[in-house]
Formats: C-alpha cells, structure tokens, sequence
C-alpha cells in the first residue's frame, strides 16, 4: 500500500495491566505489551497517515504517562472517546469526539467507541467501525456472514495491530 493511508484502531489499554489476563493477550507484563502494541502500530502507521483511535487508548495509568505513550504513536490520531479515556493532552490529537460521521473514498462511516445496532445510514451501505468489546476474530466473522456491515477494530480483533480502510472494506467484500 502506498501513499497515506486511513488507519483505525481501538482498546489498546496501555499501562493496563489487567488487560492481560481479562482479555487472554499474549504477553508475560504490561512493559511488553505497551512495547508491542507501540511497534506493532508504528509499523503501520507511518507520520503521515490518518489514524482514528475509536477509545480506550490507556487504562489505570496517570494522564501524564498517558500522554507520553500517546505521543510516541505515529500518525495524524483522530480520537472518539472510550469510556476509560482520560483528558488527555489535546496537542496530541486532530480531533477529540464521542461520536464522528466520516467518509472515506466516498463510503460513509459511523465511528463510535461502542458498537451500535443501527447507525446513520446503516440500510444505506454505510459502515459502522467499533471497539470496546474486546472480540477476537469470530464476531467479525459473524458480523459478515449476516451481512451487517459492523466491524471491530480493536486490537484483539485484529492481531494487535491497527487495520486500514481498504483491510475493512476487503473483509467485509463492501462493493461501495
């Protein structure tokens, strides 16, 4: 993939260390998970790129530490609030929401940290793009074998890593 590229990303948790264990991830402490999840979304992320984080970027850590791993995150971040975000720098962002409207190559997409039932557009072709469920693999599945246009972003769901637009739109085979 060349030129800049529209990335998203949800439920990091960094500096959570109960995440580990609640959510089955493979790491032996939160000091190994931060640095994985920080490479893993460099690694996709390039400066240049759009990232939209849909929530829940650090848990249980104070909001100076907070800031400091965001800021060691590539790309232009776009933020829809999770429930355990804090106030965090706002430097640090293009944007800070709750809920954000987007299109993307002419495809519209409802972001949300929460995943919704119904969404603007949603019997329209329009994508709704979540996290906070800390999925694996499977509900992204079954999301496409019902032919509800809802993905995960989170890490979880995702191999650790953020996923782009064009990741999503192959997927879930969206003909926009």
């Amino acid at each position: 993939m060349g030129g800049i590229i529209i990335w998203f990303t949800s439920d990091l948790h960094l500096g959570h260390k109960a995440v580990i264990s609640m959510c089955h991830r493979p790491f032996a402490t939160v000091e190994e998970m931060n640095e994985t999840l920080i490479r893993n979304f460099n690694s996709c992320v390039k400066k240049s790129d759009t990232v939209y984080i849909l929530g829940d970027i650090t848990h249980r850590i104070p909001v100076a530490e907070a800031n400091q791993l965001i800021g060691r995150l590539n790309g232009k971040k776009i933020l829809c609030k999770g429930n355990h975000d804090k106030e965090y720098d706002v430097e640090l962002f293009e944007g800070i929401y709750d809920f954000l409207e987007i299109a993307v190559y002419g495809v519209k997409v409802s972001l949300m940290h929460y995943p919704m039932m119904s969404w603007p557009k949603s019997h329209h072709g329009s994508l709704h793009l979540h996290g906070h469920i800390h999925s694996k693999g499977d509900y992204n599945l079954q999301q496409k074998s019902e032919g509800i246009l809802r993905y995960d972003v989170g890490v979880d769901a995702n191999g650790f890593c953020p996923v782009s637009f064009e990741q999503i739109k192959e997927f879930l085979l969206y003909m926009g």
